[in-house]
């Protein structure tokens, strides 16, 4: 009879992490903690912007003095994806997508940029506040996912911005 030992593969898995260079980002040599309450997220103007800041904000920490600036665009659209018998739509997807730039704030340089992309849904078949609640709450959900999702990307580059 086999029995799996799990500490001994947590040992293999942690040694062959240390082999491959991997660091971790909140680590002693990791990049993150240059970024933590470091970047002023560009002030929101629209409830997809709020929840977007409002979420790098938690996961990032809120600039007292920042080193770096955020500046982002966000594209929402919906498309139905689930349409009755009735021919009438019920359920939606909410479709995201978020192009990003970090930048120095002492010289302006962008210093890394790019796009996000993701989606969620959201079902019609309630009420009207039933279904525009699920619309808020999808689009709530889908910041998070793309906020996630760039948060990701500057924890990647942070080892190579400037300190």
């Amino acid at each position: 009879m086999s029995s799996f030992n799990r500490r001994a593969f947590l040992v293999l898995s942690a040694s062959g992490l240390a082999a491959c260079g991997f660091t971790p980002a909140y680590g002693p040599q990791g990049g993150g903690g240059a970024l933590q309450s470091n970047i002023e997220v560009d002030a929101p103007t629209t409830r997809p912007d709020y929840l977007l800041t409002r979420h790098l904000e938690d996961r990032l920490g809120r600039a007292t003095s920042a080193r770096y600036g955020l500046s982002y665009a966000i594209d929402l659209s919906q498309s139905p994806i689930a349409i009755s018998a009735n021919n009438v739509t019920t359920r939606y997807n909410v479709l995201g997508e978020i192009t990003y730039a970090l930048r120095d704030l002492q010289s302006g340089a962008v210093l890394t940029s790019g796009k996000v992309d993701s989606f969620t849904s959201y079902s019609t078949s309630g009420t009207t506040v039933a279904t525009q609640a699920a619309e808020k709450d999808a689009q709530e959900r889908l910041m998070v996912i793309l906020g996630d999702q760039v948060v990701t990307r500057l924890l990647a580059a942070a080892p190579d911005l400037p300190v």
